[in-house]
């Protein structure tokens, strides 16, 4: 396995990790009738997200920000593994864009201001910069 796909492995169960730091304050906060549920929209009022302590939603967006830098991410380590354009470079880019995801989640949790936008530049530069190594 190459450096890549371990880090897109621990990428992945940061996002289980991510998952539960989200899931056990917002159960609490909200209670299981509303989390239970099918939440449809005349049943909630609000969506959750907008129920709940402003750090139990910041959370929830860091989760949903992880998805979706992960989709990007993921194309990034399957298009340098699979072109065979594995190197010290991409190698090094994974593990920042990890270091920077880890990063990413008390920054945004915490709100640190311009902390977490700042990270979340890094991770998506390593994730760019692995794009292009795959052309190379």
């Amino acid at each position: 396995m190459t450096s890549e796909l371990t880090v897109l492995v621990l990428a992945g169960l940061l996002q289980v990790v991510q998952y539960a730091l989200m899931v056990v304050p917002a159960n609490l906060e909200l209670g299981a009738g509303k989390t239970l549920s099918p939440r449809d929209p005349d049943h909630l009022g609000t969506p959750l997200v907008e129920q709940v302590s402003p750090r139990t939603g910041r959370l929830i967006r860091a989760l949903n920000n992880h998805f979706e830098a992960l989709i990007l991410f993921t194309i990034a380590v399957v298009a340098v593994t699979l072109s065979g354009q594995s190197g010290p470079i991409t190698t090094a880019c994974a593990w920042t864009y990890l270091a920077a995801r880890i990063l990413y989640v008390p920054a945004y949790a915490f709100g640190w201001v311009p902390w977490r936008s700042l990270i979340w530049a890094v991770g998506f530069l390593a994730t760019l910069l692995m794009l292009l190594a795959s052309l190379l």
